[in-house]
């Protein structure tokens, strides 16, 4: 039996070493970060929406993190500055991703602010891009005879819905929409290198 205390110890002590800097440390300096005056906190529907965006998958094929010029064409692209941790101070979790099949959402709504533009693409993207492999998300709509009070219709072409019938929103489309159209990061960065760690486009800053 006293041959497991000091094992136990040992592992108890790594235990609590990993806790404190994985866990604890982080945690307390990411507390440090004030949101910047250009960012505010999600609404309701938008934090619907943000659920939305995860249950759906979104996250696998869109990243939510711009890279500086040093890294890649992001700006040139049109995706906006390179993001830095305070963009994310009223994200938890974070929604980074990994993989980039369809452009960097961090600031889609500033490239698209139209609330139609973003209800038909969920519907069927290829009545917007005809080449998108990106999957319509048809069930988070409803299809009827004609718009009744209320409704918030679909501009979809002929042939891409049902004959004779019209396509309207529902509340889980609207607060996805919202949730995009709140990705708007173009305010100026108070620490532009932050996730550069100290490189901007190739160079090493001092300091």
């Amino acid at each position: 039996m006293n041959r497991f205390v000091p094992l136990i110890l040992l592992s108890a002590g790594i235990l609590a070493f990993a806790t404190v800097f994985l866990v604890i440390v982080p945690a307390a300096e990411i507390r440090t970060i004030a949101a910047p005056e250009g960012l505010a906190p999600y609404t309701e529907a938008e934090l619907r929406g943000r659920a939305h965006y995860v249950d759906l998958g979104c996250v696998y094929c869109h990243s939510q993190q711009p890279r500086s010029p040093a890294q890649g064409p992001d700006v040139q692209r049109g995706w906006g500055r390179a993001s830095t941790a305070a963009d994310y101070v009223y994200d938890a979790p974070h929604l980074l991703g990994t993989m980039r099949t369809g452009p960097d959402l961090l600031n889609i709504g500033a490239r698209m602010p139209s609330r139609a533009w973003h209800l038909t693409h969920l519907y069927q993207p290829r009545a917007i891009s005809p080449t998108s492999i990106m999957p319509g998300f048809p069930f988070l709509f409803e299809t009827k005879p004609e718009v009744e009070d209320g409704d918030v219709e679909v501009q979809v072409p002929e042939g891409m819905r049902p004959d004779g019938e019209v396509v309207v929103a529902r509340q889980s489309a609207l607060d996805l929409v919202d949730y995009l159209l709140s990705l708007d990061r173009t305010y100026p960065a108070d620490e532009p290198t932050l996730r550069d760690n100290g490189f901007v486009e190739g160079e090493e800053t001092s300091g």
